[in-house]
């Protein structure tokens, strides 16, 4: 398998050389050449594999630059019941039964990993990755990355005394939940440097991708990424929808929709690239907060992204994204895989403040199965004690989010929204919305009054050139 730029280099490279580096050389993201389908028969086999077993089915049919059984031992190695606390690691739980005019309502757990969050379902993964790749190359690593909330707490987990990887996350100063800030500030390991930036997540999502940009610069510090532009970290994604279709359904007859929650399109991305594989999805169903760039889109082909002013800080706040880095990757598909388009659209118009789609493109898109919606702090309260009443489930105002746009999407198949994290890392609107805490995993009480270590610094990307090249190891 090989993998391109989105955005015009054709030079062709294999898994293991675009694994530690984000962004293609153009700019552009990578994607493979082609997307490996599968049939009915190999659905009928994959039907009664565990969750690991799966994951390396799926996986080797993109990654042929590592052995076969030194992979097979990397995903065993990540996805076992004591780092995720149940068998089927990412089971379903029922919210709503078939009804007349809809199927079954069900959530997708994936925030039972190290740091509660879905992104632990890939960053645990991609850990092991780079320290099998880096101690295969005798090199080193300095991770640099953006989060709005969960994205760094879930890399710094699983990078955390990893041997050659030293982690610079990015984080928006003031902008994600008290417990959050704690995940990650806490964190006392000397290979962990956590930096809040002055500014929205978007300031840092764009601070990163302009170090990415500069070659000289990430050559000479071997800077690498976990943010959801690095395809490793998305390819684990889409482990987790075939495992929710298996358990979802009883024959391959049957076709199921996922609504996920998204910010970045990352998430949902894995689900577009899931389906192109041959996954029986009809739908996929975007769920969006206030800052509703992709409902926008989704509804009428314009893509308008917002500067820090007009980005909303609401009670969603990892979805708090004006621009969604992965959605280059779906609108490349979009447009035939058009890469001086591509690069036109998302190398020069977003810069300009966005752009519109031909009719004709705008008109292919339903036909990969996307929809979309939007939903309001209001909207999250009434989910959430909705939710509690009906079915006994207590759930964050993310996933919040994708069941309120979920119920607004009927139809005779199965609906599976992909769970984002425990209520426990989003107290306050909990607490806002039911009247008491929820509930807090052991080990865990206490954690906003740790020791915290963390630098300020102004939305600047020669400030966090600098800050890198003073700390990363020699």
């Amino acid at each position: 398998m090989k993998y391109i730029s989105t955005r015009g280099d054709r030079t062709e490279r294999r898994f293991c050389e675009i694994l530690l580096e984000g962004l293609a050389p153009d700019g552009g993201l990578y994607l493979p050449t082609h997307y490996p389908k599968v049939d009915g028969a190999t659905l009928t086999r994959w039907r009664g594999l565990g969750y690991a077993e799966l994951a390396f089915e799926i996986l080797s049919r993109y990654i042929d630059d590592i052995p076969p059984a030194d992979l097979k031992a990397l995903v065993d190695k990540t996805y076992t019941v004591a780092a995720f606390g149940d068998p089927a690691i990412v089971p379903l739980k029922p919210v709503r039964p078939a009804g007349e005019g809809h199927g079954a309502l069900m959530l997708e757990a994936l925030s039972n990993g190290p740091t509660l969050a879905f992104k632990d379902m890939a960053m645990q993964l991609l850990g092991n990755l780079f320290e099998y790749e880096l101690a295969r190359r005798g090199e080193t690593l300095n991770i640099l990355g953006a989060t709005s909330g969960d994205t760094g707490s879930a890399a710094e987990y699983a990078m955390r005394g990893k041997r050659g990887i030293a982690v610079f996350m990015l984080s928006p100063l003031g902008r994600m939940s008290p417990f959050q800030q704690a995940q990650m500030f806490s964190l006392q390991d000397a290979n962990i440097h956590n930096l809040a930036v002055e500014g929205v997540f978007d300031d840092c999502q764009d601070i990163v991708k302009a170090v990415s940009a500069d070659l000289d610069f990430k050559r000479r510090h071997k800077i690498g990424t976990v943010n959801s532009i690095n395809w490793a970290r998305l390819l684990a994604q889409v482990v987790y929808y075939f495992a929710g279709y298996f358990q979802a359904t009883k024959t391959n007859d049957e076709r199921v929709s996922f609504t996920v929650p998204s910010g970045n399109f990352g998430n949902v991305c894995a689900g577009h690239v899931a389906r192109m594989m041959g996954l029986p999805i009809e739908r996929l169903i975007v769920a969006t907060n206030e800052n509703d760039v992709l409902d926008e889109f989704f509804r009428t082909g314009a893509y308008r992204v917002r500067g820090s002013a007009d980005t909303h800080e609401t009670s969603s706040p990892s979805m708090d994204i004006s621009k969604a880095s992965n959605f280059e990757r779906f609108v490349f598909d979009l447009l035939g895989r058009d890469t001086a388009r591509t690069a036109d659209l998302f190398g020069t118009q977003v810069g300009q403040g966005g752009f519109t789609l031909d009719a004709a493109s705008f008109a292919r898109v339903a036909g990969y199965g996307f929809r979309s919606g939007r939903s309001s702090h209001a909207d999250r309260l009434a989910t959430i004690r909705r939710v509690a009443a009906e079915s006994g489930l207590i759930v964050d105002p993310h996933t919040a989010d994708g069941l309120k746009v979920a119920s607004e999407q009927p139809g005779p198949e199965t609906m599976i929204v992909l769970e984002t994290a425990l209520p426990a890392k989003f107290a306050s609107t909990l607490v806002e919305a039911l009247g008491q805490e929820p509930p807090r995993p052991a080990g865990l009480e206490g954690i906003e009054a740790l020791p915290k270590r963390v630098q300020t610094v102004p939305a600047s990307v020669q400030v966090v050139k600098d800050y890198v090249a003073a700390h990363a190891p020699a």
